[in-house]
């Protein structure tokens, strides 16, 4: 299961190899839709990435220091530092290529 990041917890929990922060909000359909996918892709590469959704109702400064400024957005961190995003909807085979790129790089 997806761990729900806050303002408190933000910082410690993308302090690892590499984790994957889904920006949304209860009231986004298309993040509905990528929350399926991501949790597909959390059961297949759980072991390897660090999955978080973070609200950004709740956080809007935190979501624009990351210039997460349409949702859902996707923001990849290695070793605790936001290195790249991707915001809309992407089909699950094409995310999944997406995240196989990401555990290349760290390896």
């Amino acid at each position: 299961m997806t761990t729900k990041v806050t303002r408190d917890t933000l910082d410690q929990f993308v302090d690892n190899p590499l984790t994957i922060i889904d920006f949304w909000a209860p009231w986004c359909g298309p993040c509905k839709i990528m929350d399926r996918i991501i949790k597909n892709l959390e059961a297949e590469y759980g072991d390897q990435v660090q999955f978080g959704k973070f609200n950004v109702d709740d956080n809007q400064d935190i979501a624009e220091q990351y210039k997460v400024f349409s949702i859902p957005s996707l923001v990849v961190f290695k070793d605790g530092k936001g290195v790249e995003k991707v915001s809309g909807i992407f089909p699950e085979p094409k995310l999944a290529e997406f995240i196989e790129q990401k555990i290349a790089e760290i390896d």
